[in-house]
């Protein structure tokens, strides 16, 4: 699953591959860099160059290469540095997600960068819990549930004497916060997983134990029982042999 390691980054930045338009991830509270995709255009001369959210609201503006305006609703939030027009912007929120565009104007009009942001809270931790565990001499059965703050799976294993197998096998669900939600099997454990493009969480248990503590609790209770019983009948043994006696 070594995708969750690139879950774990806190900004995460896909190729546009046939688009022009990058995606953008980043963790709430973070700041994000953007940078000019297009640098070759800036080494001529132009009138203007800005960043602009979602078409229409300006972020930060350059005239004739003088210093940068902010707008009101970024001041403090932002950084052009002037050498390489990259935009940065300073502990994102929800609202700050949707397409940031980069253009300056000369000659012609050109777009420079352009990438589509969205800002996603930490997911919430999860708790892989056993419902119920059975166990035979060659086999073992356990349902599991793998639970987040808004959404849960539950999954049943059975493993003989070699290998385990999840049913169905691995789950996963799409939660109401856009996270996604794993249980799923790797090297004798069941891991519950939680994750969306900035943070993942996890929750994992060994089978292993989880079967031979069934045969444990097994042995032992046939164990006492059968001490009962050998009792039981000593004692009406007994109760006979003195019976006769008298």
């Amino acid at each position: 699953m070594s995708i969750f390691l690139i879950l774990g980054l806190l900004v995460c930045i896909e190729s546009p591959g046939s688009s022009a338009v990058s995606r953008v991830f980043v963790l709430k509270g973070e700041d994000v860099r953007l940078e000019v995709q297009k640098p070759d255009l800036l080494k001529g001369d132009f009138h203007l160059f800005s960043w602009t959210f979602k078409s229409k609201y300006n972020v930060v503006r350059l005239f004739n290469n003088r210093e940068p305006i902010v707008s009101n609703n970024y001041t403090g939030r932002v950084e052009l540095p002037i050498r390489n027009y990259s935009l940065r912007l300073k502990n994102l929120q929800e609202a700050d997600s949707g397409v940031y565009t980069a253009e300056m104007i000369g000659e012609e009009k050109h777009t420079v960068a352009e990438y589509n942001v969205t800002v996603q809270e930490r997911v919430s931790p999860v708790n892989l819990t056993v419902g119920s565990v059975s166990s035979s001499s060659d086999s073992c059965n356990l349902t599991v549930t793998c639970s987040a703050q808004d959404s849960s799976i539950s999954s049943t294993v059975t493993c003989d004497n070699q290998t385990c197998s999840q049913e169905g096998g691995e789950r996963s669900e799409v939660t109401s916060s856009a996270a996604s939600l794993y249980v799923y099997l790797s090297n004798g454990s069941i891991i519950c997983n939680h994750s969306n493009q900035v943070s993942w969480t996890e929750d994992m248990k060994e089978i292993e134990p989880l079967c031979h503590q069934v045969c444990l609790v097994r042995t032992v209770l046939l164990s006492v029982g059968l001490i009962i019983m050998v009792s039981a009948v000593i004692s009406v043994h007994l109760l006979d042999r003195r019976r006769n006696q008298e």
